[in-house]
């Protein structure tokens, strides 16, 4: 019989949509909720979980009562041990003595639902111990022990349990300061190493930073795409350094590490949520334009979840504008761009090959996968 931890951080996520850029402390959760935020995890967690349905029977699941974890591992109709009582709101104390618990009772394989946070408190708690699997699940999510989306870490750790993977790597833990985050600045720091069961294919890269070199470059795509901008049109500008430059030659106001709205040069709404950009581009013509993440290669579902399923279906796949360095691109190694919304039409539906605006008047035809 494997047994098998699990962990959900029921608050993982929620506030993506609402552009509150994470949920750490307990005020930013009230908020997240005031604005209408959902629990991300569990759907995340039980996603992962179906991956593993295979092995059932020879499968029990060591949880958390309720939405930490064993309502999503009963819905799956896997056996199910819990520990700890069952609470109406979570901690971070939570996390760490459930994690604590497990490798006690020597689970093969801990599987935890959340995001830097999240892993954070894991690390805290287990050190080196392992092997973990993260299913990604926050807003914020630089560290390398998570896999590509739910589905490949159901599939990992199905891999893990069959001993078809046996390489253990250390794994970068790393998180940022949310209250900085939420002002445009990133401040990031590594707080240690978790053992994975390695497989390239289902694991995403550690957040690299964008180095000032590439800024003429960034200049040279913003000319681009501010060039070709249609009147009329509203464009959804995405976070990132690379957009930046974009906003900046229109010579509006923008948020780093939010999403703004343009049109005819004029910006329409900054730091937007999901609700917002809904009623904005309503059935009027629009375009997103983004910029993947160094090292990760992520153009979608890191960072800028108010991109949601429901956005990006009224948009089309054929107006999104994809801008990226060539630097960022060659770091990526051949690896594809990475799409994970939280919902399998319309990451299949972005799959494929995609123009990508390299430098002025400079284009690349780049896969994009989930």
């Amino acid at each position: 019989m494997h047994k098998v931890g699990l962990i959900v951080n029921p608050i993982a996520g929620m506030g993506g949509k609402v552009g509150l850029k994470g949920t750490d402390g307990s005020e930013i959760v009230a908020l997240a909720r005031k604005l209408g935020a959902t629990a991300e995890a569990p759907f995340r967690a039980l996603q992962a979980l179906k991956e593993l349905e295979i092995l059932k029977d020879s499968i029990e699941i060591i949880t958390c009562p309720g939405a930490m974890g064993a309502s999503v591992a009963k819905k799956c109709g896997f056996k199910v041990g819990i520990i700890g009582p069952a609470k109406e709101e979570t901690s971070a104390e939570d996390t760490r003595q459930a994690a604590s618990e497990m490798m006690k009772l020597q689970i093969e394989l801990l599987l935890f639902a959340g995001g830097d946070g999240t892993a954070r408190d894991i690390y805290s708690s287990i050190k080196d111990s392992g092997p973990v699997i993260g299913i990604p699940a926050g807003v914020k999510m630089h560290s390398s022990i998570f896999a590509l989306n739910p589905k490949r870490a159901g599939e990992l750790a199905l891999l893990c349990l069959t001993g078809k993977v046996k390489e253990l790597r250390e794994a970068e833990v790393m998180d940022i300061d949310e209250e900085l985050f939420r002002k445009g600045v990133v401040c990031a720091r590594l707080y240690g190493y978790l053992k994975i069961p390695f497989e390239r294919r289902y694991v995403q890269n550690v957040k690299a930073a964008t180095p000032p070199s590439e800024k003429y470059e960034q200049e040279a795509i913003a000319a681009e795409v501010v060039e070709n901008m249609e009147q009329g049109c509203i464009y959804i500008v995405g976070p990132g350094t690379t957009t930046r430059q974009i906003m900046q030659l229109l010579g509006l106001d923008y948020s780093l590490l939010g999403v703004d709205v343009v049109s005819n040069g004029k910006l329409l709404a900054k730091d937007v949520s999901e609700k917002q950009l809904l009623e904005i581009i309503d059935d009027k013509r629009s375009k997103l334009i983004v910029t993947p993440i160094g090292g990760q290669g992520y153009i979608l579902g890191r960072g800028n979840q108010q991109l949601s399923p429901r956005i990006i279906k009224k948009i089309g796949k054929d107006n999104i504008i994809v801008v990226s360095t060539k630097d960022k691109l060659h770091s990526l190694k051949g690896a594809p761009l990475l799409v994970d919304s939280g919902d399998g039409e319309v990451d299949e539906m972005l799959a494929g090959y995609i123009k990508v605006i390299t430098g002025y008047k400079e284009y690349a035809v780049y896969l994009v996968s989930f």
